[in-house]
């Protein structure tokens, strides 16, 4: 008997898997949302199977649904791989690449990556996760994203890990501050003022509490905040100093906040890409991951500015 089903009704179910909306998922595909239910009614019927579970507040896969959407998605990577063969990136259908990656590393880092991508495949949908180390791990190693970029996952095994670049942490404070003018300030100089740190739950915390175990005077925090940019945020207002990864903070020329190199000891975290090692990127991730994998060479190293 032949399945009367085409390309476009397994896109759809592809849409509404990941966004488990049918709303979300029609707008992804550029059509009403009646016409998408009927292709998902006729996917449905041509399957002989129920596929999604639908609630008043999201759509959710039944059990043989999971096993079609893991199938499914080998069938269109495989797709994918045969037209990149043929006629390069650009003629592959209209996907998504999903990148899970650390606040910090966006604004400096990835976002020039992306701007280059869109560029050459504009047809191609890029989701950024943005958030914790643990989470971004955690992501890339469920295959909930192609790949990350990220400070851990060099000892996971079932994880690669390709370095990127290395940066320090540093002072972040306010231009009126009495540290903003000085070259360099030490651990234990921080002591004396309000001091802003990461939450508990932070990569950046938890390497920092690794770095600084045998440091005897460091500073307590009066404030405590799970992201970095609340952090700088709250240094911005003028109600104490954080240590924060140098690419985490603004320009050079910022108006109002100023780093001041860290040391005794200097603390720093390498920034690299990560990626299942079980698993073969998508051509268009693999385009993604490739630019951002040489961008390395071309992207100047992480500068800090000196109070002046």
């Amino acid at each position: 008997m032949a399945m009367n089903f085409d390309l476009n009704d397994l896109l759809a179910f592809r849409a509404v898997a990941d966004l488990g909306s049918f709303r979300k998922a029609a707008e992804s595909v550029h059509i009403s949302q009646p016409a998408f239910s009927r292709r998902i009614e006729k996917l449905e019927e041509a399957l002989g199977a129920r596929l999604l579970e639908r609630t008043t507040r999201r759509v959710n896969l039944t059990t043989v649904g999971r096993d079609f959407d893991r199938q499914l998605r080998q069938i269109l990577d495989a797709l994918d791989t045969t037209l990149l063969g043929i006629r390069g990136v650009a003629a592959t259908r209209m996907g998504e690449v999903t990148v899970a990656c650390v606040p910090s590393a966006v604004n400096y880092f990835l976002t020039g990556v992306i701007a280059l991508y869109h560029q050459c495949y504009p047809k191609i949908h890029v989701k950024i996760m943005d958030d914790s180390a643990n989470e971004v791990l955690l992501a890339v190693a469920r295959g909930e994203a192609d790949f990350g970029l990220n400070f851990v996952g060099s000892q996971e095994n079932d994880v690669e890990f390709e370095p990127l670049l290395e940066e320090h942490f540093v002072a972040a404070c306010r231009r009126d501050h009495p540290l903003a003018k000085r070259s360099q300030v030490t651990w234990k100089e921080l002591v004396q003022y309000d001091f802003i740190s990461a939450g508990k739950t932070s990569g950046n915390r938890l390497l920092l509490d690794q770095a600084l175990a045998g440091v005897k005077d460091k500073p307590r925090s009066m404030y405590e905040t799970q992201h970095g940019t609340t952090m700088i945020g709250l240094v911005e207002a003028g109600l104490g100093v954080a240590v924060v990864p140098a690419m985490a903070m603004p320009a050079a020329d910022h108006p109002l906040l100023v780093s001041v190199p860290l040391i005794d000891p200097v603390v720093k975290r390498k920034m690299g890409l990560i990626k299942r090692r079980s698993s073969m990127l998508t051509p268009a991730a693999q385009q993604l991951y490739k630019l951002c994998a040489e961008s390395q060479t071309a992207t100047p190293s992480v500068k800090i500015e000196h109070g002046s």
